[in-house]
């Protein structure tokens, strides 16, 4: 893909090297049967591949997650993704800062290169088309005029599928190195921040305004898993539909303050979380976004429920 100069159709920022896209990640998870029933249930569409699952959004053949079955929860890997002719400029860069290139999993194919960040995260890059918007997401808030019906019923509601995945919140024990690593050596861009509690990162060729963000823990860790959808009501909706199947524990609905997206987590069966996510900000290709420094009171959220007690604890970290 090449830079379009001009403010009008703008695909990548000219003359800059980094990622562009979160592509997909990698757990592995005790169960598959209890994972299949949980992402079902939120709305994605769970395939068998192999002797795990993929994760998929309706109307879309691009997978976003995959699954194995391990004897404990972890997050394996993330894999982010560069136009083609970025590959080999950003391979050298990795290599000058002295990250050690390493062969793909066993059982991965792969065309792109491997490396550990500073903290044990596993990380691949590669060729792959832009998942990340070329723009804001539509958002939809839907009201009638006087002496109309402005709800369905409950029982003829529709399934909540969201459109995308958004964005991780990976656990660190350094947010503030990463900040300098992700930065360095990816090319990402600091969004904002709360000290070295956590930090958010965009991607430079038109992001959502996080597709990573780091909070701090002792270890590496999964905290969430965002996935976009087109208002306030599919958040509400797809609360509803968790519960229903017996999934009830989680925080929402709400609106955070740093990135600005109204959101309702669900917890998952291994203390993690998947979020749905609305309206969050964006920050297009042409745009530098002034990073700010907020204290903990502005870093969470404006307005919902009480966060939830365990909410910032990180169960990779904790298991026997």
């Amino acid at each position: 893909m090449t830079a379009i100069t001009g403010k009008v159709g703008i695909t990548k920022r000219p003359g800059e090297l980094g990622i562009h896209s979160m592509d997909t990640f990698h757990m592995v998870v005790p169960d598959l049967k209890v994972a299949q029933d949980f992402y079902t249930a939120f709305g994605l569409d769970v395939r068998e591949e192999g002797e795990g699952l993929g994760l998929y959004t309706f109307g879309s053949d691009h997978r976003w997650m995959s699954l194995a079955e391990s004897n404990r929860k972890k997050l394996s890997h993330l894999s982010f993704a560069v136009f083609e002719e970025d590959f080999e400029p950003i391979k050298r860069r990795i290599e000058a800062e002295g990250v050690r290139i390493m062969d793909a999993p066993r059982g991965f194919d792969s065309n792109g290169i491997w490396f550990h960040d500073p903290f044990g995260v596993l990380i691949e890059v590669k060729v792959a088309e832009k998942t990340s918007p070329a723009a804001k997401m539509d958002f939809t808030t839907r009201s009638v005029p006087g002496g109309r019906m402005g709800s369905i019923q409950r029982s003829k509601a529709p399934q909540v599928r969201p459109r995308r995945l958004a964005h991780l919140l990976i656990f660190t024990p350094d947010v503030l190195g990463c900040i300098r690593f992700y930065s360095r050596v990816l090319g990402l861009r600091l969004s904002d921040q709360s000290g070295d509690g956590i930090c958010f990162m965009h991607g430079i060729h038109g992001s959502d305004h996080h597709l990573v963000a780091f909070a701090k823990s002792e270890a590496p860790g999964l905290h969430h898993c965002s996935w976009d959808v087109g208002g306030i009501n599919e958040i509400g909706l797809g609360a509803a539909q968790m519960a229903d199947k017996g999934f009830s524990k989680g925080w929402g609905l709400g609106r955070h303050v740093l990135g600005s997206n109204y959101f309702h987590y669900v917890k998952d069966p291994w203390g993690s979380y998947s979020e749905y996510s609305a309206d969050i900000d964006y920050i297009p290709v042409d745009h530098d976004w002034e990073a700010g420094d907020y204290p903990g009171e502005d870093s969470i959220y404006l307005w919902g429920p009480e966060i939830a007690k365990d909410f910032v604890v990180n169960y990779e970290a904790r298991q026997d």
